[in-house]
C-alpha cells in the first residue's frame, strides 16, 4: 500500500497561433496521444497498446524514444510494460516512478510529462504511458523543444 501524496501541477498548452502571437518558446510539443483498451481485469498492460499506438503515423519508432515514463499505480504496472514493449529498463522512470514518488489523484498525467519536459535534452522524444482501472490507458509522445 501507498501512503496518501498530495501534490499539484499545471501545464500551459498553446496553440502554433497563440506561440506566435505572445512570442513565447515551448519547453516541448506534443507530437502525437493515443488511448487503448483491454478487459477491466488486464488494466495493468493496457499501457502497453496505447503507447505504440501513439507512435503510429509520427515516423518515431520506439527506438528513437530516449525516456519512457510509465505511471505505476502498482510497481507491476512498469515491469509488465516494459517486458511487453522489450523497453530498455535504464530508459524508464529513470528518477523513480509513482510508488517511489507518489502519484497525487489527479495530477498523475501531468506528473509523466512534465517530469519528461525537464529531463529530456533538445530535439529527445519522450513517451508517457498510464492506465486507468477500467482497462484503459492513454499514452503521449512529446519531443524537447527548448
Amino acid at each position: 500500500m501507498q501512503a496518501l501524496n498530495d501534490g499539484a501541477s499545471a501545464l500551459v498548452l498553446m496553440s502554433k497561433e497563440a506561440l506566435d502571437r505572445h512570442k513565447v518558446t515551448p519547453l516541448a510539443k506534443i507530437i502525437s496521444f493515443a488511448d487503448a483498451a483491454t478487459a477491466p481485469i488486464d488494466f495493468t498492460i493496457a499501457p502497453a497498446l496505447a503507447m505504440p499506438k501513439a507512435l503510429e503515423n509520427t515516423g518515431v519508432n520506439i527506438e528513437d524514444v530516449s525516456l519512457f515514463e510509465i505511471n505505476e499505480a502498482f510497481s507491476v504496472v512498469s515491469l509488465a510494460n516494459i517486458a511487453l514493449l522489450k523497453l530498455p529498463k535504464d530508459k524508464v522512470n529513470v528518477d523513480g516512478g509513482a510508488v517511489s514518488l507518489g502519484h497525487p489523484i489527479g495530477m498523475s498525467g501531468a506528473r509523466l510529462i512534465t517530469h519528461l519536459t525537464h529531463r529530456l535534452t533538445r530535439g529527445q522524444y519522450g513517451l508517457a504511458g498510464i492506465c486507468n482501472g477500467g482497462g484503459g490507458a492513454s499514452a503521449m509522445l512529446i519531443q524537447k523543444m527548448k
